[in-house]
C-alpha cells in the first residue's frame, strides 16, 4: 500500500494539476514522506480513512510528512487515525506528528479530520502562506501531547473554523512564527490556544503580530495564554491580540507565566523574553478558578503594554480577580471583571 501511495504521488507532483485521490475506505500506511518540488499545483483529495502503524518506526518524527512542496491543497471528507492509543502508554515518548509539514509553501488543508495522534496532529515548520479551513482534531482529553496543530518558523498563517478537542493545546505557536490570524476555532477539551513555550533553545526566533478572534472555549486547562521557561536566553514576543472571546468553565481562562517549569525539572530563575503588546478585547465567559487572569511576567524584562478591554470573567456567578507580577496593565473601560489587579 506504501509503494502504491507514493507512486500516486509521483505522477501527481508530475502534474500541473495533478491529484492524488484516496477514495472513501479504510487503508493502511506506513510513515511516508512526499517529496518536492513538483511541476505546479498538486492536490491530495482524502476521503477515505488513512490509519498509522499501531508501532511507530523508531527514530521518525513523522507518520505522513510533505517536505519542500509548493502549491499544495489537501481536501476531503476523509480522516487521518494516528492509531495513538497504545503509545500514549509510553512514558517520554518522542513527538510524532500525524501530518508535517516542512518548507511547504502555499498550501491549504480543509475539511479533513485527524484522530488520535500519537503526539501533534498537525506540525508546521519552515513554512509560508498556509491556511487551514474548518479542518478537525480528536483526541481524548488525556492524551498526553496531542496538539491539534503546532506550528515553528513559519510565516503568513490562517486557521478558520473547526474542531480542535484534544489531550494538550489546541493550537500551539512556537518560536518564529510571525503573521498569523485564528478566527472561529472552538477549543476543548485541551489547554487552549499558547504562545510557546518558548525560551528553551539558543537562538529561538521571535514571535509577532498574533491575532486570535471569534473563538470559543469550553472545559480548557487554559484559554489565552503566553508561557516562557524561567531561565531562557533572550527572545520576544510583541502586538498579539485576543479578541471576541466566549469562555465556558475555563481553569486560566488569561495568562502569561514567565517561569513556566513543565516537569520540576527546571532550573529557576527568570526568563529574558520580552513580551510587548498583549491585548486581551472583549474576553468574556466562565471561569473555573476564582483567579480569571495571572500574568507573572520576568523580573528582568517586566511585561509592557499588556491591555485588559471589555473582559467579564465570573466564577461560580461571582466576579474573579486578577493576579499581576512585574508588568505593566491597564484595564480601559467600564464594568471589567476583574477591574484591576492585585499586585505581588
Amino acid at each position: 500500500m506504501d509503494c502504491a501511495f507514493l507512486e500516486a504521488w509521483k505522477k501527481a507532483c508530475a502534474t500541473d494539476g495533478g491529484t492524488l485521490s484516496v477514495p472513501k475506505g479504510d487503508y493502511q500506511l506506513s510513515d511516508v514522506e512526499f517529496l518536492g518540488p513538483c511541476i505546479g499545483k498538486t492536490n491530495v483529495v482524502l476521503d477515505g480513512t488513512i490509519i498509522a502503524p499501531e508501532v511507530p518506526t523508531p527514530e521518525m518524527d513523522y507518520w505522513i510528512k510533505f517536505l519542500r512542496v509548493d502549491d499544495l491543497s489537501i481536501s476531503g471528507t476523509g480522516t487521518l487515525n494516528g492509531n495513538g492509543a497504545s503509545y500514549w502508554k509510553i512514558k517520554q515518548a518522542p513527538i510524532i506528528t500525524s501530518l508535517k509539514l516542512e518548507r511547504v509553501n502555499k498550501v491549504n488543508i480543509e475539511n479533513i479530520h485527524s484522530i488520535n495522534s500519537k503526539k501533534f496532529h498537525f506540525n508546521v515548520h519552515k513554512c509560508k502562506d498556509v491556511t487551514f479551513n474548518s479542518v478537525h482534531a480528536t483526541a481524548p482529553a488525556d492524551s498526553p501531547n496531542t496538539d491539534g496543530i503546532h506550528l515553528g518558523k513559519s510565516d503568513n498563517i490562517r486557521i478558520f473554523g473547526g474542531n480542535l478537542a484534544t489531550g494538550d493545546d489546541c493550537i500551539s505557536i512556537g518560536s518564529g512564527v510571525t503573521n498569523m490570524n485564528v478566527t472561529g476555532v472552538n477549543c476543548g477539551p485541551g489547554h487552549g490556544i499558547s504562545i510557546g513555550s518558548l525560551g528553551k533553545y539558543e537562538d529561538e526566533e521571535f514571535v509577532r503580530s498574533i491575532r486570535v478572534t471569534d473563538c470559543n472555549f469550553e472545559d480548557t486547562d487554559n484559554a489565552l495564554r503566553i508561557k516562557t521557561f524561567g531561565t531562557s536566553p533572550p527572545g520576544l514576543v510583541s502586538d498579539v491580540t485576543f479578541k471576541n472571546i466566549t469562555l465556558n468553565n475555563v481553569y486560566n481562562p488569561i495568562i502569561i507565566d514567565q517561569h513556566y517549569c513543565p516537569d520540576s525539572k527546571c532550573e529557576g530563575g527568570d526568563s529574558n523574553i520580552k513580551i510587548i503588546g498583549v491585548k486581551f478585547i472583549d474576553i468574556r465567559g466562565s471561569s473555573n478558578t476564582e483567579v480569571g487572569v495571572k500574568i507573572d511576567c520576568s523580573k528582568w524584562h517586566p511585561c509592557s503594554g499588556i491591555e485588559l478591554r471589555g473582559v467579564n470573567l465570573t466564577f461560580k456567578g461571582k466576579p474573579t480577580t486578577a493576579l499581576c507580577y512585574r508588568a505593566n496593565v491597564k484595564f480601559v473601560g467600564d464594568e471589567q471583571i476583574p477591574s484591576s489587579c492585585t499586585w505581588e
